[in-house]
């Protein structure tokens, strides 16, 4: 299911815009803080993912081969329509996350967190997220 457009869209892809980092180079301490999400959570996968207006992009990524998605595979671009956050213990349990192609496919994602990424202006324009295999 693809997530609605947030009700700001137009303002948030111009937040996300200003910050100039869609498709820049890998970052050590980007890398850093996936790498500590996956430990603390004790997860395969950690991701900080920029919602863009049709693909979400990958700034930083541990156990996760590509750098971008479609948005049909994004279960980030439903965090971010939340307050802060968004838990998924089992993905074929949710009406959004159901036939997302990462759950029904071959990476079989079952678990999935992410806290949003908000900028100064209120703006979401990520998240920091973790995924599993199992529920």
């Amino acid at each position: 299911m693809l997530a609605e457009k947030h009700p700001q869209q137009d303002q948030r892809l111009a937040t996300l815009a200003s910050y100039d980092v869609l498709d820049s180079a890998n970052e050590a301490d980007f890398n850093d803080i996936v790498a500590l999400a996956s430990a603390i959570c004790d997860v395969p996968v950690s991701l900080i993912s920029l919602v863009d207006d049709d693909r979400q992009w990958f700034k930083a990524r541990v156990g996760f081969d590509p750098t971008e998605t479609t948005l049909d595979q994004s279960v980030c671009s439903h965090a971010i329509l939340e307050d802060d956050f968004l838990e998924v213990s089992d993905m074929s349990k949710d009406q959004r996350t159901a036939d997302n192609p990462l759950h029904t496919g071959e990476v079989g994602v079952q678990f999935y967190a992410g806290a949003n990424l908000v900028a100064p202006d209120g703006m979401p324009i990520g998240t920091l997220c973790v995924m599993d295999h199992k529920p």
